[in-house]
């Protein structure tokens, strides 16, 4: 079974991401107080720690999941394209997948080879548009 492991949210353009345990998703502003959540179709980013490990173990780094910059980590899932347009739902909240979160040059300069661990099979994770208001919290079941 699938679960929510962690929960990240950027309050400042270019500041460090801040881990919670808890924390409100909305149509309006995504994960609450993440400057980059505003509606549209990168409202929340999702990345899958399984997918994430084998970037960390092909550059042989072992890294923190917010790195990536990703505002949610989940456990017992794998990304790809066939998932695009799916629902992603994790406790009460449902994410519509809108596409792959592309790696970029933030990834690079964090750690050199990122960027480049990232780009197979949607290791970056996935872009989500949020469907509908709810309260996510770790450990919460998460399906697609």
């Amino acid at each position: 079974m699938a679960s929510l492991l962690g929960i990240s949210n950027k309050t400042v353009k270019k500041g460090p991401m801040l881990e919670t345990n808890s924390a409100l998703v909305t149509t309006a502003s995504g994960v609450a107080q993440d400057i980059f959540g505003r509606p549209g179709k990168r409202q929340v980013t999702v990345m899958s720690v399984e997918q994430w490990q084998l970037a960390c173990d092909s550059i042989q780094v072992e890294l923190p999941w917010t790195t990536r910059r990703a505002n949610l980590l989940v456990e017992g899932l794998s990304f790809s394209q066939q998932d695009l347009g799916k629902t992603l739902k994790i406790g009460d909240l449902q994410l519509l997948i809108t596409g792959e979160t592309d790696p970029c040059k933030k990834m690079e300069i964090a750690q050199p080879g990122l960027e480049k661990a990232l780009q197979p099979d949607w290791r970056g994770g996935v872009t989500c548009r949020v469907i509908n208001d709810a309260t996510i919290t770790i450990g919460d079941t998460v399906s697609l």
